[in-house]
């Protein structure tokens, strides 16, 4: 599949911080806002900033009207999600990407429960940002915020990792896609579940029971998503769960014993995901990556 490039944002350009999930607050996302402004990139809030639904930042048709607003405004360049947790798959198939994305790609930025918004894109041929969200900035060190600037700026980064699993010695050139594996597993059989085939797929996930992990990859290899990948790129296993009596493999273990059948790499410890030092990927983007038998390096 060929993707529609995210643009690459320079000084002035407008990037607008909104909710689709849950609730956040002005003053949460003041650094944020001082951030990017030091960036020099001109900064708003969406009329979801402020708005309480329960848990949600807003009713649903807040949430969708607040959006697609935005993408649809020709003086919004990017779109950077406030905060995750749920609410996303409420509004996923009233979003209307296809007209104004084709006249102006609107960078959309987060992770986690924005796989969904991440799914739809990359299903209807665009990119976009898997980063970090604004009310995390005050615990993400230096690497993961200049990650960030790289990636919206449209600088080339490139992350090294050792090859601990004594990985041969290869070079994989596709675009990767993915996200959050618990967000992927409810969008199987879905027309959001983007392409796998021919692709790197990234998966992350946070406090899961360790049979979810199990069962999780058990459906995407059912369906068919794993067959034809380029490589499995995982992030962070993070807070995983287990019972009393112990289900007998780690995260790590369980994405083992169901991708050993194929012949393409697994790569472990990929800085990305609900980690601290959460780097930024393309999705949608093309990456290479080189496997030597003492490292590994990603670049994009």
């Amino acid at each position: 599949m060929n993707y529609h490039s995210i643009p690459k944002l320079k000084e002035a350009d407008h990037v607008r911080i909104l909710c689709t999930a849950r609730s956040a607050q002005k003053s949460q996302l003041a650094p944020a806002k001082n951030l990017l402004e030091s960036w020099g990139l001109r900064v708003s809030y969406g009329n979801t900033i402020g708005k309480i639904e329960h848990q949600l930042g807003g009713t649903k048709e807040e949430r969708l009207a607040d959006l697609q607003d935005s993408i649809n405004n020709t003086d919004v360049d990017a779109v950077w999600i406030a905060r995750g947790g749920y609410g996303t798959v409420q509004l996923i198939d009233a979003i209307d990407f296809s007209d104004s994305m084709k006249v102006k790609s609107t960078v959309i930025i987060g992770y986690s429960d924005v796989t969904l918004l991440h799914g739809k894109l990359q299903s209807q041929g665009f990119a976009s940002l898997h980063s970090f969200m604004p009310l995390e900035l005050s615990k993400k060190p230096d690497s993961s915020i200049e990650s960030l600037r790289r990636a919206l700026f449209g600088e080339s980064q490139t992350i090294t990792i050792k090859n601990n699993f004594s990985l041969s010695s290869q070079v994989i050139k596709a675009p990767v896609t993915g996200g959050n594996l618990s967000i992927l597993y409810s969008m199987l059989g879905s027309d959001t579940f983007p392409e796998t085939d021919d692709h790197i797929l990234f998966i992350e996930d946070i406090d899961e029971y360790l049979y979810h992990i199990e069962r999780m990859m058990y459906s995407l290899k059912r369906a068919g998503k794993l067959k034809n990948i380029k490589a499995l790129l995982v992030g962070g296993m993070t807070d995983m769960n287990d019972h009393e009596i112990p289900f007998g493999k780690n995260a790590q273990e369980i994405i083992l014993s169901l991708t050993e059948s194929y012949d393409f790499p697994v790569i472990f410890n990929f800085p990305a995901g609900h980690i601290k030092d959460n780097r930024s990927l393309i999705l949608g983007r093309e990456m290479t990556i080189s496997i030597t038998p003492a490292s590994i390096n990603f670049n994009q």
